[in-house]
Parts: C-alpha cells; sequence; structure tokens
C-alpha cells in the first residue's frame, strides 16, 4: 500500500476510485483515530511495517481538525509523507496550498 486517504465520504470514494484506500472521518476524534492508526501510533492492525501507507493524502477539512499532530508528525521526518487537498468544496480560503509551501521554501516565485 502506497497510499492512503482521509477525509469526507465524497473525497474518500473519489480516491477509491483510483484504487487509493481511505478512512471517512466526520470530526476530530475519527480523524485523530485514523491518523494515528495511519502513522503507527495507534497501531495498523495486522498489517506488516513494510506495507503501511508511504503518503498520506489529508483533505483540508480533516488537516485543519489535526493540525497540531499533523505538524508533530511532520517534524519527525518519518514515513508517511503527508500531502493536503482541498475537499469537496474546494480550497479552504487561508490555508497554505503546497505550492505556496514550496515557493516558501526554495525562495522561487514562479
Amino acid at each position: 500500500m502506497n497510499y492512503y486517504i482521509i477525509g469526507s465520504r465524497e473525497v474518500v470514494l473519489a480516491f477509491k476510485m483510483i484504487g487509493v484506500t481511505g478512512a471517512v472521518v466526520e470530526n476530530r476524534a475519527e480523524a485523530l483515530e485514523a491518523f494515528n492508526r495511519v502513522t503507527g501510533k495507534g497501531g495498523f492492525g495486522n498489517i506488516p511495517t513494510d506495507e503501511h501507507p508511504k503518503i498520506l493524502i489529508l483533505s483540508e477539512d480533516v488537516a485543519s481538525l489535526i493540525e497540531s499532530e499533523e505538524v508533530e508528525w511532520q517534524k519527525t521526518g518519518k514515513f508517511p509523507l503527508i500531502v493536503e487537498v482541498p475537499g469537496i468544496n474546494g480550497h479552504i480560503d487561508g490555508r497554505k496550498t503546497l505550492t505556496d509551501s514550496i515557493r516558501e521554501a526554495i525562495g522561487i516565485n514562479i
């Protein structure tokens, strides 16, 4: 398993159509439980460690629910890497996009 998505029903369903498994969450508790399971903090069932996802996709609305936990995980530099995607209603105003983060990191505005 290389990818895993955590998001609303519609977003998870869309990714499922291209073969990405995921978890549907509706609140902070569910989002945190799924996040901890995928990152290994809460176990990942009987899946061997080498089959854990390498990339965790979070919809922006879910990422905003568990923002502090996401930042702490990113600081560890461990897999899975986290990528945020817009939710079904589009990009959330005021949130930095992946492109914005890359531009900020390399200091080049293309």
